[in-house]
């Protein structure tokens, strides 16, 4: 009289099935959720030093950035950039997913355009604004200064 345990209700499921259960799940939270979300493109350093232009890197963005994976949606989907003189804004209501992610790879895709990738950096500034700051080189006086010792 052996007993033999009976297999609870989640391995009897598919595994693919509750990743799929599971997204259905979060897209409804997502949903419930009403209002916007911003994220800002901090490009104040590059700006300045005339390095940079901010139109058409908010032109390349307009062009190229995905809503639920499609390319010229951003009219349809509601989400809008707006740029100040070294800022640019970009606006998503929050029932849509939009990777904050994205952002920094088509930043870091306009730098190497521009041949600038070698000189900037995209940083994450804090939850939702992203920075592009020059990366910190030293002058080399360092290898001077124990060659002379």
């Amino acid at each position: 009289e052996t007993t033999v345990p009976s297999p609870s209700p989640s391995s009897l499921i598919p595994t693919h099935f509750l990743t799929n259960i599971k997204k259905h799940i979060y897209l409804k939270m997502v949903k419930a959720k009403k209002g916007t979300v911003k994220f800002v493109i901090d490009c104040t350093a590059p700006v300045e030093d005339k390095v940079l232009d901010v139109a058409s890197f908010e032109k390349y963005l307009q062009d190229r950035l995905k809503v639920d994976g499609k390319t010229g949606t951003l009219a349809a989907s509601n989400v809008t950039i707006s740029r100040d003189r070294t800022k640019l804004t970009i606006a998503a209501p929050s029932d849509i997913r939009f990777p904050k992610r994205q952002l920094k790879y088509l930043a870091k895709r306009y730098l190497k355009k521009q041949q600038l990738r070698d000189y900037l950096r995209v940083i994450a500034a804090s939850k939702n604004s992203y920075e592009l700051r020059y990366f910190a080189i030293s002058g080399g006086d360092d290898a001077e200064d124990d060659a002379e010792e």
